[in-house]
């Protein structure tokens, strides 16, 4: 064998570098320690202004420096730059929209939402009424709907003045249903819309599990439905009084659009987004 002095590349073995090894960067936070490289300084970071920190070492010295590179984080170079801006966090109302802040409300517009009854109005109040200011829509709660016809002939909707109605216990065959057909019927129906849940009150629109319950009780047919529910869950159901408590007692345990069914949810959105067009 014969040694060839020449035949080998000197550099074979040695990485390939691509130019200078990248430092990396640092956000500028409070208390950090760092040495500035150009001057030896070495102290914590006390304040940061206009693209400027200032360094305090032992002995009480501030000095102050740009940022960039030319700054060592125990023993090891970094560029300092600047702290990441702070986001605020988004702010929900009870519905789940983004809350509109410092917001006064708007001028009521001419179209109306109704709904049966006194709690349903309060529980729509509740989760929806930051977006109902807002949008400036007006809730008015009836006495029942069996005059729903009348009541809405009396209002007279139209063009830019729009009726959206809530009816509770809306399911096939049910006195609701023919009141809620009657009126789609109507000569104005295009300026009207009459949805609702199926639930026998808009108690039952709260999810049992607020209330420590698995479901809501089952009521026998010809005993008062709201007496029954607190007679089952043994609370005073012996005047019109036991039973506001009780439904001040549900509504204490609704805070969001988190607490409801999606049955009633989706029928109230529905009714706002139509009368807001």
């Amino acid at each position: 064998m014969s040694d060839d002095r020449y035949g080998s590349d000197v550099l074979q073995g040695f990485a390939k570098q691509r130019g200078p090894t990248p430092i990396p960067e640092l956000a500028v936070e409070r208390g950090l320690v760092l040495e500035e490289t150009g001057t030896g300084f070495v102290g914590a970071i006390v304040a940061y202004a206009n693209g400027m920190i200032e360094l305090e070492d032992r002995a009480g010295s501030i000095r102050t420096f740009t940022l960039g590179a030319g700054y060592l984080v125990d023993g090891k170079p970094v560029k300092l730059v600047r702290p990441a801006a702070k986001t605020a966090p988004v702010m929900r109302s009870a519905s789940g929209s983004v809350a509109v802040e410092d917001h006064r409300a708007r001028i009521a517009l001419p179209s109306r939402i109704f709904v049966e009854g006194r709690h349903d109005a309060e529980l729509v109040e509740k989760v929806w009424g930051h977006d109902l200011r807002v949008e400036g829509v007006v809730v008015e709660y009836l006495a029942g709907v069996d005059d729903l016809e009348s009541i809405i002939r009396d209002f007279a909707p139209g063009p830019g003045r729009r009726v959206g109605v809530l009816v509770d216990h809306l399911v096939v065959g049910s006195k609701e249903s023919r009141i809620a057909a009657a009126v789609n019927r109507g000569t104005n129906r295009e300026h009207v819309l009459v949805v609702g849940h199926p639930f026998i009150d808009v108690w039952q629109a709260v999810k049992p599990a607020r209330l420590g319950m698995t479901a809501w009780p089952v009521i026998p047919r010809g005993i008062e439905w709201k007496h029954g529910i607190c007679e089952a869950l043994g609370w005073p159901h012996d005047d019109q009084a036991d039973i506001a408590a009780a439904w001040q007692r549900i509504l204490s345990r609704v805070d969001s659009y988190a607490d409801l069914e999606p049955q009633l949810l989706g029928r109230v959105e529905q009714l706002i987004d139509f009368v807001t067009t």
